[in-house]
């Protein structure tokens, strides 16, 4: 039986867009406020993103806390829940959030808001791969990590022992599959802006396009150039 929009959960990892504790690794390249800022535009494109895509529910999964009125802000503009993760890594905080999402959805799909290249009609792709055999469904990035992981079924070995914010991540968690015996589909390659080398791809692809000034991108640039 084919799949709808209507059996799947869009879940949206993000951390509060705090000066000094958003985007940390490009604090020395935009300073506190510009990197809290470019975390700003970030969630907000990742929440119109998955909107965009259509399915069942979409969940904005916080941290510190779904109280930090920042956050609490997106979740009530953007008309969606909001749940705090949990405490431990980065896996035992996804691997939580993904089995809370499939007691009430078919299927989920886990992103964060580094990837503004990302857009409804990946997630849509994703959603369908998870028709017929597939367990799960993976976007990989650029740098050794994945953008998108999307499950129809969730084990904690899926997310254990691996050295996450590493170029390790994709390769680990290719083995936790078939460790687990699990059929899955790797869609295209996509990319994230997690360190100052990212920052240059990002103006290149015309993605927020007048943002450098306001952020401090227009200086990098300039330097970059």
């Amino acid at each position: 039986m084919a799949l709808s929009a209507t059996d799947t959960a869009i879940l949206v990892f993000a951390r509060a867009p705090e000066p000094g504790v958003a985007k940390t690794r490009l604090i020395p390249l935009l300073g506190a406020e510009g990197a809290a800022s470019l975390q700003r535009v970030m969630i907000e494109r990742s929440l119109h993103t998955a909107l965009a895509a259509g399915m069942d529910r979409v969940e904005l999964w916080c941290t510190p806390s779904a109280q930090h009125p920042l956050l609490t802000a997106y979740a009530g503009q953007f008309g969606i829940a909001a749940e705090t993760q949990c405490s431990g890594d980065l896996g035992a905080r996804m691997r939580h959030a993904a089995a809370a999402a499939l007691a009430r959805s078919a299927r989920v799909l886990l992103m964060g808001v580094d990837s503004p290249a990302l857009n409804a009609g990946d997630l849509q792709r994703a959603m369908q791969a998870l028709e017929g055999p597939n367990d799960a469904v993976v976007i990989p990035a650029a740098d050794g990590g994945y953008v998108l992981l999307g499950l129809n079924r969730c084990e904690t070995r899926l997310f254990e022992d691996i050295a996450w914010g590493t170029g390790s991540v994709m390769m680990a968690t290719r083995e936790r599959f078939n460790e687990l015996g699990w059929r899955w589909l790797e869609l295209p390659q996509s990319w994230d802006i997690d360190r100052p080398e990212d920052v240059a791809r990002l103006l290149e692809s015309g993605i927020f396009p007048g943002l450098a000034r306001e952020i401090g991108l227009e200086r990098v640039k300039g330097d970059s150039g």
